[in-house]
């Protein structure tokens, strides 16, 4: 099933980024491309910044975020409540993301997964959906801290 996708990454992201974006256009997507397209330095929280803004604002029902380890590109993108970003390295936790924990954001380290490796989590993220029943509970509870 097609989706609209929003895609977003720094400068060390950029060529994955490229790569999974014309997978996925190849596959029947629509994907929102936010950028970076070049290997001068940026920062990574403008563009996961940019990614939570299109999911906020349904521009987009998924997104994929990607900087050089994942790591602080999803912490920009959790920093908007509409979005639950994880940070996935292999097919069975980008699943566990979409299954459990209701994830439409995924984020992938360019440093750390080859193009092969993004483009099967990518693939078994897009395929999985939610389970709801008890993980609905705890989803829920993400959006409302109780600290």
């Amino acid at each position: 099933m097609p989706h609209r996708i929003a895609i977003a990454a720094d400068h060390a992201a950029y060529q994955l980024k490229s790569e999974v974006a014309d997978w996925l256009r190849d596959a029947g997507h629509d994907v929102l491309d936010l950028g970076t397209n070049g290997p001068e330095s940026v920062d990574y929280p403008d563009y996961g910044y940019k990614l939570g803004k299109a999911i906020a604002e349904g521009e987009a029902r998924f997104g994929i975020a990607l900087c050089g380890s994942g790591i602080g590109i999803s912490i920009a993108v959790n920093r908007n409540p509409a979005c639950r970003s994880a940070l996935v390295s292999e097919p069975l936790s980008a699943e566990l993301a979409r299954s459990h924990n209701d994830a439409n954001v995924i984020a992938l380290g360019a440093r750390l997964v080859g193009p092969e490796m993004a483009k099967a989590c990518v693939e078994r993220f897009l395929a999985t959906e939610f389970l709801g029943d008890r993980h609905s509970r705890r989803v829920d509870k993400l959006g409302e801290p109780q600290l």
